[in-house]
């Protein structure tokens, strides 16, 4: 089947717009997804942190609670070491009540000894200095511990708001990591959308250029070839942009390239590669265009969405025989000999 170049134009441009519009929809997704990916990074950077953040302040809680325990089972202890002591001193207050009714005239005659007598009220004595002092420590202990037991009350509150505060933030960080991967996954969908269009656009462009040029001689359908660099034949198809603003392993790209290494001057086109651009950025730029081939040219196929840049190798008769990449939108080298009629031929 053959296209002619009036209708293939039509054709063409029919899609240029189209496919402008969604390589720029594709990438501005692209750079959206990537925003809102570094935004859900981010965001379960933070969480991790207040987790963190709450998991300390728990075990501190667990700690303090521990030791407000702790504190309250002293008192407790205290209390009833002064209920007991009180006893005692209380007993001891009535065994010496119950003795000053002997006179300490009697007692000394009952004694078998001033010794005795001595010993015994100096017993009394100590004991009771002993309790008095013993129950004027634990009061003392008991009102210390109760400070504690204040203090470590007035903590527990902190750190009880500290962990609501945490548990706050906590709760806000989940929501915009939520509607972060929610928006990052929107954003991925929206780029897999526009990047199967596109796809779908370059499925017609091959099938096309297929149907148009049957019997060619095709050769080739290695990822590299015609001298094209390495770090770009190499790379994954359209993952890099070459020194002229074009994706790599494309046919645009190649023929750039052919161009700038046989020492002549390649414009920048970045932003404006499709094949079906370059007629006109030509004019543009000065360089002639028209429908006579000679070796060293680009040859330009405006058929399909895309249209096709080849490199012309030779010049046989009314045929050019070319090289190129990506014609079975594969973004491999390949070489084939085509009629020259109904391209566009462009005299860098």
């Amino acid at each position: 089947m053959v296209l002619f170049s009036g209708n293939a134009a039509v054709y063409a441009d029919q899609f240029d717009d189209q496919i402008t519009a969604l390589r720029q929809q594709a990438s501005a997704q692209q750079d959206q997804a990537a925003s809102f990916h570094s935004q859900a990074d981010n965001y379960r950077t933070k969480v991790s942190q207040l987790n963190a953040q709450i998991g300390a302040l728990q075990t501190q809680i667990s700690l303090n609670q521990l030791k407000y325990q702790k504190v309250t089972s002293d008192i407790e202890a205290a209390k009833l070491k002064i209920a007991k002591e009180k006893q005692i001193l209380g007993d001891i207050v009535k065994t010496m009540y119950f003795d000053s009714s002997v006179s300490p005239l009697e007692m000394l005659a009952s004694s078998s000894n001033i010794s005795d007598f001595l010993d015994n009220e100096q017993y009394r004595s100590s004991v009771k200095s002993k309790i008095q002092a013993a129950m004027s420590e634990i009061q003392t202990l008991k009102k210390t511990l109760e400070q504690e037991q204040k203090q470590v009350t007035d903590i527990l509150a902190d750190q009880k708001v500290q962990e609501q505060q945490l548990a706050a933030s906590q709760a806000e960080v989940n929501q915009l990591l939520a509607t972060a991967q929610q928006n990052a996954a929107a954003a991925d969908q929206q780029v897999q959308s526009s990047s199967a269009e596109i796809g779908k656009l370059k499925a017609q462009q091959a099938a096309i250029l297929a149907a148009r040029y049957i019997g060619s001689g095709l050769t080739g359908g290695a990822t590299c070839g015609g001298g094209y660099p390495g770090r770009w034949c190499n790379a994954e198809q359209d993952t890099i942009t070459d020194n002229w603003g074009m994706y790599n392993r494309e046919c645009v790209s190649y023929t750039a390239f052919k161009v700038a290494v046989s020492g002549r001057n390649m414009p920048y086109w970045g932003g404006r590669g499709n094949a079906v651009q370059w007629p006109g950025n030509a004019r543009a730029s000065g360089i002639p265009v028209d429908s006579t081939p000679r070796a060293g040219d680009i040859a330009i196929s405006m058929a399909g969405p895309y249209g096709h840049a080849m490199y012309v190798e030779a010049v046989i008769g009314g045929k050019i025989h070319v090289s190129q990449y990506n014609y079975g939108n594969n973004g491999e080298y390949s070489e084939m000999t085509i009629p020259s009629a109904g391209l566009s031929f462009i005299h860098f």
